[in-house]
């Protein structure tokens, strides 16, 4: 098995990982999300987001966006942690770390074949729905319902 290390790429060395995907047939999914504190919920989503394509990459929120997106006190691990935790599932192939709010600019530059998110959206509340399917992509709900939370496992941790 690969380290997790191994996994954690730049967006240049992404691009190669999905032009040579590409010219081996293989399709490419794309998965985001902070995954500040992995939890159950994380892995299935991750899970749901592999079942989709033969390559799947996830981008995890730079430490600013964390803040801006969840507030004071947050994220509790710092981007690297998290990027290494999230590479840690075996259902991950590739994991970067961007820095905007959202995904879009990620997506422009990878053009996966399958944009991945949780149960807490539908196909048509995904916000870069749009961005996706300018290029023919597809937009795919995955993962578990949205029962775990991260806020509730910090405040228990905290109690």
């Amino acid at each position: 098995m690969r380290e997790a290390a191994s996994k954690l790429g730049s967006l240049d060395e992404l691009r190669g990982q999905v032009e040579a995907a590409r010219r081996a047939g293989r399709t490419v999914a794309l998965a985001n999300g902070c995954f500040d504190l992995l939890h159950v919920g994380h892995v299935r989503y991750l899970e749901g987001a592999a079942a989709e394509a033969d390559l799947l990459i996830v981008g995890v929120n730079g430490d600013e966006s964390v803040r801006r997106l969840k507030g004071e006190g947050r994220p509790v691990l710092p981007a690297r942690d998290r990027a290494l935790l999230v590479a840690a599932v075996r259902a991950v192939d590739h994991v970067i770390v961007f820095e905007g709010d959202d995904v879009r600019g990620l997506l422009a530059a990878l053009r996966p074949d399958v944009h991945c998110k949780g149960t807490d959206y539908t196909p048509e509340t995904v916000p870069e729905r749009d961005v996706v399917r300018a290029w023919g992509g597809r937009v795919a709900i995955v993962g578990d319902s949205k029962r775990h939370d991260t806020r509730e496992l910090i405040a228990k941790v905290r109690a």
